[in-house]
């Protein structure tokens, strides 16, 4: 399809306050941030690209791949915009997806509503075109649609890390309260430290710096610690 081979718009996500850290490493990554945000940065690439950054990116949450974004005023203008995506281009009818969403609307009380009507649409696109039902459910282990809904404006995703990214996977049996992963990646990247010079870790704890300053050191992919992308 053509996602899977032209530009699109990706929205990375992060934690308050570490997106200039995300747009230092989407620049060393060699893309060219469009617009950044409190909470994250947009730039333009294609699903490939997507991959890139998963794997690569220490200080970020989500990266989201545009699929459609239109006008809604009401839930069932989603699913009427919806049910007309061709789903089945994207998803497997023997698959399995979840929704996940972030709604800012009048008419929505509960996300789960907006996450149930998705669901309904893509479940109904999918059964109608290929006369096999997928499943889906809760779990982000498979693949997850993204839905951004503010005002009238809504724009909706494939979420291309499912899991949040700012965990990078190394810890089996996490302590009490670990710091995250991508802050300490961040703290790093905020220190200016050389990557070669002694390093010394002053918190106690579980390590989190230290283990993240070994990375750096050693150039090891965050990524490359997950078996599992959406």
């Amino acid at each position: 399809m053509k996602i899977f081979t032209s530009p699109g718009r990706i929205i990375i996500t992060c934690s308050k306050r570490l997106s200039p850290y995300v747009e230092q490493e989407v620049v060393d990554l060699g893309f060219i941030p469009k617009e950044t945000f409190a909470t994250g940065l947009a730039l333009y690439g294609t699903i490939n690209d997507c991959i890139k950054l998963n794997v690569n990116l220490r200080c970020a949450s989500q990266v989201h791949y545009s699929l459609k974004e239109f006008e809604a005023n009401h839930p069932e203008d989603l699913y009427r915009e919806l049910v007309a995506y061709p789903w089945e281009k994207i998803l497997s009818n023997e698959g399995y997806f979840s929704v996940t969403s972030n709604v800012d609307h009048p008419s929505v009380n509960n996300n789960l509503y907006v996450n149930v009507k998705v669901k309904d649409a893509i479940v109904d696109r999918i059964t109608r075109e290929t006369g096999k039902r997928p499943d889906s459910g809760s779990s982000l282990t498979g693949a997850v649609i993204y839905v951004f809904w503010k005002n009238n404006r809504a724009e909706v995703f494939l979420d291309t890390s499912g899991e949040t990214l700012s965990k990078h996977g190394y810890r089996k049996i996490p302590g009490k309260a670990p710091m995250l992963e991508a802050l300490a990646a961040a703290t790093l990247m905020a220190s200016k430290w050389d990557r070669e010079s002694p390093f010394i870790n002053p918190m106690c704890g579980s390590g989190t710096v230290a283990i993240e300053a070994v990375l750096l050191a050693t150039c090891r992919k965050p990524g490359l610690f997950r078996n599992n992308y959406s």
